[in-house]
């Protein structure tokens, strides 16, 4: 039987999702976590203009002298407009408030003396100030029309911050790609129910919801339903009315009663561009692709591991293209123990990253079945052996896919 290269498969599935790429102006407020699809430039100057950076007295630096008393004009505080200051007059100020135009110095309160004069009052201060002394000047911090977050940024609240106080008051960025999740299996049973004869526990459903949530989807709906005719028919076409993409697993294999092959590989019920068969690769060898109603839909195995594994690899870097992340970085790592891989199949193991000489390294985690969902939770990698490669030795080095945190 011909299998199907991992980086075709992979390939495949990123030309299928380019198309729901899309871009969204929205509210700064709404855009945490999100990534920036064009450059933000800001709409003001920051500071927006000159400013005190302490409370105090804005003042003509060469006005003032040790002992001279300078009337004060006038007091501004933030948020008020500030009258010009005469010379030899000085103006109390505080934070944030308009440096009176005239003014190139402040002097903080705490080194100033102010005394009542009238119906007045006159300061003096300890000592004269330099030009530009404890004053924010407009535009030191950025221009207007100057980028403040880049094309691609994933904005975090210091951006925001940034955005709003630029005055941006919208950004453009990746749509979050709606999701929908449906996993089949009548032998599936909720973590809360008591098993019956010949049931699981169902957990692909909580495996992929937090895998395309942390890779930048927004889940919008999960099924979880029998093997029976019609049961997966009836939830896809509710889920392709909501969802860009739609994930599901189990129902792909080559036995009877697979409801996911039997609807979507056959173009004549209405599924188109479908591909249903084996990778060459070992867990998540049974795979599947087509369009329903014109959605895509990514139908992977049944098995946790197997499910854990497609995803990581087939799938996770096309669903961050579509909202704007990069793809995950791997790594390269010497193996501790030696083991053994059957030919032809590229073989994902699950491993565990090790260390202790400064040397990186990793030590395989349980066995290959894909049936050890267990076992594998104490991984924190997949260790690619190339299909070409039937054993690998200490200290070969060898590729790695590091697994969502």
């Amino acid at each position: 039987m011909s299998r199907r290269p991992v980086v075709e498969h992979r390939s495949a599935i990123a030309a299928l999702l380019r198309p729901i790429a899309a871009v969204d102006q929205i509210d700064v407020g709404d855009a945490y976590g999100l990534v920036t699809a064009r450059t933000a430039t800001a709409t003001t100057a920051l500071p927006v203009f000159d400013n005190s950076q302490m409370d105090g007295f804005a003042v003509r630096a060469a006005d003032v002298a040790e002992g001279v008393a300078l009337p004060v004009v006038q007091r501004v505080f933030a948020g008020s407009a500030a009258d010009p200051l005469p010379r030899g007059t000085a103006s109390a100020i505080m934070t944030g408030a308009p440096v009176p135009q005239g003014a190139d110095a402040v002097i903080p309160v705490e080194e100033s003396h102010e005394v009542a004069a009238g119906e007045g009052s006159t300061v003096t201060f300890d000592a004269r100030p330099s030009v530009g002394a404890f004053v924010r000047r407009a535009g030191s911090d950025i221009a207007a029309g100057e980028v403040i977050v880049e094309s691609g940024t994933t904005l975090a609240p210091r951006h925001l911050g940034a955005l709003a106080a630029a005055g941006v008051a919208a950004v453009s960025v990746w749509r979050r790609p709606d999701v929908a999740i449906i996993v089949t299996g009548s032998e599936l049973a909720p973590p809360s129910a008591s098993l019956r004869p010949g049931q699981i526990y169902e957990s692909n459903s909580v495996a992929l919801a937090a895998l395309a949530a942390s890779h930048g989807a927004k889940v919008v709906s999960v099924a979880v339903v029998g093997d029976g005719p019609g049961e997966f028919r009836e939830r896809l076409d509710e889920a392709t009315r909501s969802a860009d993409v739609v994930l599901t697993s189990g129902g792909v294999s080559a036995g009877e009663r697979e409801p996911v092959r039997d609807l979507l590989a056959d173009s004549s019920a209405g599924a188109t561009e479908s591909w249903f068969g084996a990778l060459a690769m070992q867990p998540g060898g049974p795979q599947g692709l087509s369009r329903w109603q014109g959605v895509p839909v990514i139908s992977l195995p049944g098995n946790p591991v197997s499910v854990l594994v497609s995803f990581e690899v087939l799938v996770r870097d096309a669903l961050r293209a579509v909202a704007g992340l990069p793809a995950v970085a791997g790594e390269r790592c010497r193996v501790v123990s030696p083991t053994t891989s059957p030919p032809g199949k590229t073989q994902f193991l699950r491993g565990r990253r090790a260390g202790g000489d400064g040397v990186p390294r990793v030590e395989i985690v349980g066995g290959p079945g894909s049936h050890l969902i267990a076992t594998a939770a104490r991984a924190d990698v997949l260790v690619e052996v190339d299909a070409a490669v039937t054993e690998l030795t200490p200290d070969m080095e060898v590729p790695l896919w590091p697994l969502t945190p």
